[in-house]
């Protein structure tokens, strides 16, 4: 059995990144040889230093949406609504808190021009909605909060609109940022395409399961939950060129990952992604991957491990604890190699 409490570490909770370091790409970057198991600390904008021309990144092109809605019932009462993903423009499935406190028929009043009303009740707190007012998207935009992950424990600020989307985000639909991409400048790119490293994109918009917490100690037991994905043709073009030329495909986030992992599993370009990745796994596409520092016991450190081997990513996080590196979303950055 492969069990979850092996993948635990110690955090003093000071460590967990409140807000990112300006400019993006002066965070710390630790690089993790699995070969030669070393480990070197470095700056992200030194990532250019272990590309080598023809090298490929590939990049989560999702943009996160304000996913964040507080209306209030007619009778006063707050309700916080969690856009989750749309079934068409204006109808939605949503997560709502205190769900209890609304029955099916009635509306929250987000704004004077917008209300959500409640269609029908799933489980988990989840629900069908309908967004009511003129031009849905620019009511989310203009009443929206940034959904900031829970750990980060303060209310959303008008910045992070621009912290928590990358530099290259395009296609709307992620609850959640794929945070390994927030390192990257417009210079920072600019430089390394110079250099010869080329770009790719695929999209997979990040939901909030990303956070869901794995409840059995036998982790095999755990549900993933399912992520819409997309692969371009270009895109995988790029890959096989840059395979058969013996470069590197060099993954900008776990949620990269999954999108090719899925890929290289199913042979579908597009579609919901519900691959769950542990310890021992044989990854078909990639051969470097960017990421933050995950949580203890999450489903991304256990995609880690298994990429760079469990001891080695304990040990990695022990020494970025002693040596006071960020964790999490706003946090800093891991190149393993």
């Amino acid at each position: 059995m492969i069990k979850l409490s092996d993948y635990d570490y110690e955090l003093p909770k000071e460590l967990i990144a409140k807000y990112p370091v300006e400019p993006r790409d002066s965070c710390k970057l630790m690089v993790l040889n699995r070969k030669t198991k070393t480990i070197e600390h470095r700056i992200f904008r030194d990532l250019g230093d272990y590309l080598e021309e023809g090298d490929l990144l590939v990049l989560n092109d999702t943009k996160v949406i304000p996913a964040r809605l507080k209306g209030k019932k007619k009778t006063g009462a707050n309700i916080e609504i969690f856009l989750l993903r749309p079934f068409s423009e204006n109808i939605w499935e949503v997560l709502v808190k205190n769900i209890k406190r609304l029955k099916e028929g009635q509306e929250v009043i987000i704004a004077p021009d917008f209300k959500v009303k409640l269609l029908e009740k799933y489980e988990e707190g989840k629900a069908k909605v309908e967004l009511i007012g003129e031009n849905i998207k620019q009511l989310i935009e203009k009443y929206g909060h940034v959904p900031l992950p829970p750990y980060i424990e303060r209310e959303d600020e008008e910045k992070d609109k621009d912290y928590y989307q990358t530099v290259f985000a395009k296609k709307e639909g992620a609850v959640a940022s794929p945070t390994a991409g927030l390192h990257f400048t417009k210079e920072l790119l600019e430089k390394l395409e110079k250099k010869g490293v080329k770009k790719a994109f695929c999209t997979l918009h990040v939901g909030l399961g990303t956070f869901r917490p794995i409840q059995t100690e036998d982790i095999t037991k755990h549900k993933m939950h399912e992520e819409f994905y997309q692969i371009p043709d270009e895109t995988l073009k790029l890959i096989k060129e840059t395979k058969q030329k013996g470069k590197k495909v060099v993954a900008v986030g776990t949620t990269v990952v999954r999108t090719l992992e899925t890929y290289a599993q199913t042979g579908k370009k597009e579609g919901f992604s519900d691959i769950f990745i542990y310890p021992p796994y044989k990854f078909k596409i990639i051969d470097a991957l960017i990421t933050n520092f995950h949580l203890p016991k999450s489903t991304l450190i256990l995609l880690v491990s298994a990429f760079a081997d469990r001891d080695f990513i304990l040990k990695a996080y022990k020494i970025a604890v002693e040596k006071k590196y960020r964790f999490f979303s706003y946090g800093d950055a891991m190149l393993i190699l």
